[in-house]
């Protein structure tokens, strides 16, 4: 039996796998310090969260957020924290909430954009979560700025605002905490790289040029040039193989290990059919499995290890069906879940690729699910919310609709979910009838 370690200094979370079972020794979420948790899995501890709500039911509280932003919650120490933007990009903000009340204790513009960059419409000016740990929050709104702020008067303690970086349709990948570091991807349509912040100070540690040479023909035997094929959303991870901590970080038409401390790249795996990824890896024991992208998009489950490319001898399988392109996988009880972009759910064995079950449960989906005391749930951009059993028959236990759709993902406070719709966030837990 092995033990994947999470990294992160406020809480560890140990994932203990065997052979045919995964257990979790997890706290409850006092802290959700991260895109899909402490973990960076979208794992909970937590028993007894709620089954059952609606705008009138379980909801402890609802609290509109202004502007347009799709970053997603985080949780530090009894207060919420998110970003958001006005819909032209040109005021970037930081909110914190209070967890227990639902009031806003903070609301702070942080930075005045004059020329903001293109975004889809699709997108938003504020969609990169943030990091938190005691005392500190770290936000970035990718090239327009990056800032840490003191956790209990909202002071600006650092801020950086020289990284270029066309990000083509916006940002999106969320930054990471690792020891001292602050972990950031810059994918965009001109430069390519991710970079490592002392977080203290916020100067910079390393920065690595991504290795892959972009240098694709079309079909017609013209380089692609376009940006697309350059440009991606993910957000990294650090993760436990062989003792050693490994940087998982994917960029357009490659995903990287990368050496944590220097930026060092130990083995990249190339995927020059699709681009644009935009999901954060899971891993098991001995695997990592992302979806690459978008255009000719598969599930990858990738051995880590080598040097170079290893795309020959490293990727155990690959999967082409209801691959999601915007929600990340979930690795939870020894099986694989996905919920693709257009609401087909499915369960793939993680050591083959083996089709367990597939599902349609409808809608559009951009958060990514959320596993917590044997349950998944799902959030749709129409605002539904599916959970079902996490084992290897489809188990449907409940649906549920808020009036606004999720394109954020979910945050647990204790036996609360903490969920972002397109214009408020709420805490949901069961009150006692």
């Amino acid at each position: 039996m092995t033990r994947w370690k999470g990294i992160y200094s406020d809480r560890i979370v140990a994932l203990a796998i065997g052979l045919a079972t995964t257990c979790w020794a997890m706290a409850e979420d006092k802290n959700w310090t991260h895109f899909r948790g402490s973990s960076g899995l979208g794992l909970s501890g937590a028993q007894g969260l709620p089954t059952t709500w609606s705008e009138t039911r379980n909801v402890t509280w609802k609290t509109p957020i202004h502007g347009r932003a799709w970053s997603s919650p985080v949780v530090q120490d009894g207060r919420v924290w998110l970003t958001t933007a006005t819909e032209d990009g040109r005021a970037l903000s930081v909110v914190s909430v209070d967890a227990t009340s639902g009031k806003v204790v903070l609301d702070k513009l942080l930075f005045e954009v004059e020329k903001p960059q293109f975004a889809h419409k699709f997108n938003t000016y504020a969609s990169p979560t943030p990091a938190s740990e005691s005392g500190r929050i770290y936000v970035t709104f990718g090239s327009p700025g990056t800032a840490c702020l003191d956790a209990s008067t909202g002071a600006v303690l650092w801020e950086r605002r020289d990284f270029v970086c066309n990000h083509f349709r916006g940002a999106g990948s969320s930054p990471i905490i690792h020891g001292e570091l602050l972990i950031m991807n810059f994918d965009g349509s001109d430069f390519q790289f991710v970079v490592a912040l002392d977080k203290k100070t916020g100067k910079t540690v390393w920065r690595t040029d991504r290795s892959i040479d972009h240098k694709d023909l079309d079909a017609e035997g013209k380089p692609q040039a376009e940006g697309d094929f350059r440009k991606a959303f993910a957000t990294p991870l650090v993760a436990m193989f062989g003792g050693k901590p490994l940087l998982i970080s994917q960029g357009a038409k490659a995903a990287y290990g990368y050496d944590p401390g220097t930026g060092a790249e130990r083995w990249r795996v190339e995927e020059r059919t699709s681009h644009s990824g935009g999901t954060r890896p899971v891993v098991s024991d001995d695997l990592i499995y992302f979806p690459s992208g978008w255009s000719q998009g598969q599930i990858l489950a990738v051995k880590p290890g080598g040097s170079g490319d290893v795309t020959e001898t490293h990727v155990v399988w690959r999967s082409k069906r209801n691959v999601p392109k915007l929600p990340s996988l979930l690795f939870a009880k020894d099986l694989l879940f996905m919920i693709d972009d257009g609401g087909v759910a499915g369960c793939l064995d993680p050591k083959t690729g083996a089709e367990i079950w597939r599902e349609r449960v409808g809608g559009n989906y951009s958060a990514s699910p959320l596993f917590a005391d044997g349950k998944i749930y799902v959030f749709s951009q129409e605002g539904k919310t599916t959970i079902f059993e996490a084992s290897r028959a489809f188990r449907p236990l409940a649906t549920n609709e808020l009036s606004d759709g999720f394109m954020a993902s979910p945050a647990v406070a204790g036996k609360a979910l903490i969920l972002r719709t397109k214009s408020a966030l709420y805490r949901i837990e069961s009150v006692p009838r």
